[in-house]
């Protein structure tokens, strides 16, 4: 076999074993525009509503000291996807903070954002979803202030994400597989709570 060709077939072998460098991402989600009751949507809007600065508050030293190890850990795996250590720190520091205030797993969070955008703050789905964790421009409609521009800055976009993957595993009675094929708009089909719990463990620690 002619050495261009052998270490071709080496590298397709190394890429098939390895699996691809940077994930594939699913289709951007488009959460369904559903009636929400009053009620609902006075809790969603208030959730959504304080926008104060991520500050976590630990009761105990260990806990801390947890966090910062985690910190530590998820800046170490993010590197290549935000070079910049300020943004990196910023970012984790806010999706920690609005998982735990939304009751979610971080590492849940950080699969889906991997997912949804590939960590772009920017990015935009063809349905029109925004940002990180490809919110629909309509929540903002529902329980914010209208402004859709604003689905772009980094906290809102991870406080919207988060209240509203909240909101779906509530409908669904705490059932995650359901609840994220909601929050996608593929309720009931596998492909993407695959590919976001696939994610979730690669940011899991031990």
């Amino acid at each position: 076999m002619p050495d261009t060709r052998r270490r071709v077939c080496l590298q397709w072998a190394a890429a098939a074993c390895l699996g691809p460098a940077v994930p594939t991402l699913a289709q951007a989600g488009t959460q369904a525009e559903e009636p929400l009751a009053d009620a609902v949507r006075t809790a969603l809007s208030a959730s959504i509503a304080n926008s104060a600065p991520p500050q976590p508050r630990f009761s105990r030293i260990e806990e801390r000291l947890a966090y910062l190890r985690w910190l530590g850990a998820m800046s170490d795996k993010l590197k290549p996807r935000k070079a910049e250590r300020q943004t990196r720190i910023e970012f984790l520091e806010t999706l920690w903070y609005e998982s735990k205030r939304a009751s979610l797993q971080p590492e849940l969070v950080l699969g889906l954002v991997q997912v949804e955008s590939g960590f772009r703050k920017y990015a935009i789905s063809s349905a029109g979803a925004r940002g990180y964790m490809q919110v629909m421009p309509f929540w903002a409609r529902l329980i914010g202030d209208g402004s859709v521009a604003r689905l772009f800055h980094m906290q809102t976009n991870l406080r919207f994400g988060c209240v509203i993957l909240r909101h779906y595993l509530e409908r669904e009675q705490g059932d995650l597989f359901m609840a994220l094929g909601r929050y996608n708009g593929s309720r009931g089909r596998s492909e993407y709570p695959d590919a976001v719990l696939g994610a979730r463990r690669q940011w899991m620690t031990a």
